[in-house]
């Protein structure tokens, strides 16, 4: 059997050719921006998520904005991101952290992002990455989650655990990239719960691809 680590480079190459303009969908232009638009797309599309914070962003232009913003009347603003009391508090409590104990600046190092309301692994690898060009660790969504199974790259169902596993076989140059990769191939192609295999540039690759083809394209 080919080694693990082999065998994750030339997915890397595929996809990366295949996906080569991949990236986050959020829009953002500063680092506050992506941090809120991150926590507000828990749950929700990136569309929608684009579409609230296209007025948003024009109201609340700094940090001390959030914190001082009325969370009756923000709750309203974000509510058709889903889950709108918690991710309201979550942003309002952010932001008055990153005032009192970060100087105003929303933080560039994993251990400090990670203490803000809000803000676990995921989002931290998303914010470092966009908003810093920083590779500290893999954003596992719920595309990383499924294609890293299918593809037997982690057998856990843990974002964590899957990090772990995609960290020890991806080169850290491609921590930033992998994430978006997947995501925009789990969209196209490798969907759930009936992926396109005949369709799918990686699937000599995939211990998984026999039994969908015999599920799904053997009649």
């Amino acid at each position: 059997m080919e080694p693990q680590k082999t065998r994750m480079l030339k997915i890397i190459k595929i996809l990366s050719g295949e996906y080569s303009r991949a990236k986050t969908a959020l829009i953002f232009k500063t680092p506050i921006e992506m941090l809120v638009s991150t926590i507000l797309s828990a749950q929700c599309t990136d569309k929608m998520v684009n579409k609230v914070t296209e007025k948003l962003f024009k109201k609340y232009r700094n940090v001390n904005d959030y914190a001082k913003a009325n969370a009756r009347v923000f709750e309203q603003e974000i509510r058709s991101t889903g889950f709108y009391r918690n991710k309201t508090k979550s942003v309002i409590s952010m932001a008055k952290m990153i005032l009192s104990d970060f100087k105003g600046k929303v933080p560039d190092i994993m251990e400090n992002l990670i203490k803000l309301p809000g803000v676990a692994r995921k989002t931290a690898n998303v914010v470092l990455n966009n908003a810093f060009n920083k590779q500290e660790g893999i954003a596992v969504d719920t595309h990383v989650i499924r294609l890293s199974q299918r593809l037997g790259l982690s057998k856990f169902d843990k974002p964590e655990k899957i990090e772990q596993d995609l960290m020890a076989l991806v080169p850290r140059i491609y921590w930033g990239k992998i994430t978006y990769y997947l995501v925009d191939h789990g969209r196209a192609v490798c969907k759930a719960p009936r992926p396109l295999c005949p369709e799918c540039v990686i699937s000599r690759y995939c211990p998984s691809r026999n039994h969908f083809i015999k599920k799904f394209y053997n009649k």
